[in-house]
């Protein structure tokens, strides 16, 4: 109980504290700019918002602070551990930094590796070095103090382990929210999909082994069971029960981005989360091997991105290669997505019905579609296959003529030159931008 009341008692500083609330604010001002690109795209795709970007941003946070709370506690019970002048924090700056360089680099796995690896080879150098003294600036420098990070590998590898194991919890049960619908071109025909995308801000708690017991207002003594550490290769079993050790926590971002043609949103967040819980198993089995020498440590920090490279192209290759989920045919018109409170929802219609009638005609086109809209005197009606043949038929009697259905269809065939809008990028901004003044007047 000492160590779980602990582990949220740093949780609440880092929440309570002006300067580490201040962090959370810009990381959150942050999120909601990227949610307000995807609130505008999901406007001009669907023709509505699903979610306003408060409140994607207020549910990355709220989520994501209940998620660092339940990472904190499991790095805690397994009692990974980094000394006092340990440079652990580096991992969440360094994630930072990608989320603005280079968003695909915004996962631990490449944070924590590149931390890894120039702890270890300025240990080399320490080692190699050990004797050698160097004049810098008129100050002596020790190469066997040259090590300034001081990061314990293994439990670097277990803290990315755990957190991916979160994050693949998170993509499950969040993933999907905000998805943008998509279209690509495969075989002369259009497909559609989803682009996914979620970050989540998590506070994470670490363990400092430190030298006396001063107290700082965080550096107490611990009651722990007998049981506790359950790694028993951590650096708090070669320590006295009574060690003084310090907790305190960092924010961090933790990010998901992702498209799928062959499966709808749920699935694509249930097998993403699925790759990424299975990843950290192996992480964190591999991280165990740390121990045994500085090899190994090698191994397993190349073993991290390395592995995490090659989930993401099993993934893509399984999308590559699977069935498109979104295709029109000779049959009917696929539904893509459907606008919230629309006649579409009203009705019933769902993403991946094949609309086959409207208005007890066979619907060649989308058009037919949007004819019969105009033409049907407030009233429309569908026949819908959902599922292997399971039709139903579903109407609507209150549609009036600026009143739009909400249905965001796949085409049946590629549109020929004249009827595409070539992408200029100064004209699609100046769109971008226009649309998103409109939704701030809105709001």
């Amino acid at each position: 109980m000492g160590i779980l009341l602990s582990t949220l008692r740093a949780i609440a500083y880092t929440l309570t504290n002006f300067d580490m609330a201040l962090v959370l604010i810009i990381l959150a001002f942050i999120l909601y700019r990227q949610n307000k690109k995807t609130t505008v795209m999901q406007k001009m795709i669907i023709g509505d918002s699903l979610n306003s970007a408060f409140e994607l941003t207020i549910s990355q946070v709220v989520i994501g602070i209940f998620a660092g709370v339940l990472a904190s506690i499991i790095i805690s019970f397994l009692g990974v551990a980094f000394d006092e002048n340990s440079a652990i924090y580096l991992i969440f700056l360094i994630s930072i930094f990608f989320m603005f360089w280079k968003p695909k680099f915004i996962c631990f796995a490449y944070s924590g590796a590149v931390l890894g690896f120039i702890s270890l080879f300025l240990e080399l150098i320490s080692k190699v070095y050990a004797g050698v003294k160097l004049n810098v600036f008129g100050t002596t420098l020790n190469l066997a103090d040259v090590n300034v990070l001081r990061i314990d590998i293994g439990g670097l590898m277990v803290v990315v382990a755990v957190l991916h194991l979160i994050e693949g919890i998170l993509v499950i049960i969040d993933g999907k929210r905000g998805a943008i619908p998509v279209f690509t071109n495969r075989d002369d025909k259009i497909i559609g999909g989803f682009a996914l995308r979620r970050n989540w801000v998590l506070p994470v708690a670490l363990f400092f082994i430190i030298g006396n017991a001063t107290d700082t207002g965080l550096t107490h003594n611990i009651a722990t069971p007998d049981w506790w550490p359950i790694l028993k290769n951590s650096p708090l079993t070669r320590m006295a029960k009574d060690a003084a050790v310090s907790l305190f926590a960092y924010y961090g971002v933790i990010g998901y981005s992702t498209v799928t043609f062959t499966r709808n949103k749920n699935q694509k967040a249930l097998s993403s989360g699925i790759g990424l819980i299975i990843y950290a198993v192996a992480l964190f089995s591999a991280a165990q091997l740390a121990r045994l020498g500085y090899l190994y440590q090698l191994f397993v920090v190349v073993f991290a991105p390395l592995a995490h490279e090659l989930m993401l192209n099993v993934q893509r290759y399984m999308e590559v290669n699977g069935k498109p989920k979104y295709v029109s045919g000779e049959e009917g018109i696929m539904v893509l997505e459907v606008a919230p409170d629309s006649p579409a929802f009203e009705m019933g219609i769902q993403s991946g019905d094949l609309l086959v009638e409207v208005n007890s005609r066979k619907i060649g086109t989308e058009q037919d579609i949007l004819t019969a809209a105009k033409e049907g005197l407030n009233y429309i009606s569908f026949k819908l296959r959902r599922g292997i043949d399971k039709f139903q038929e579903v109407s609507y009697s209150k549609l009036s003529g600026d009143k739009r259905l909400g249905i965001v269809f796949v085409p049946r065939n590629v549109p020929g030159d004249e009827m595409v809008v070539k992408y200029d990028e100064n004209r699609f901004r100046e769109i971008f931008n226009k649309m998103k003044d409109d939704d701030d007047k809105e709001n």
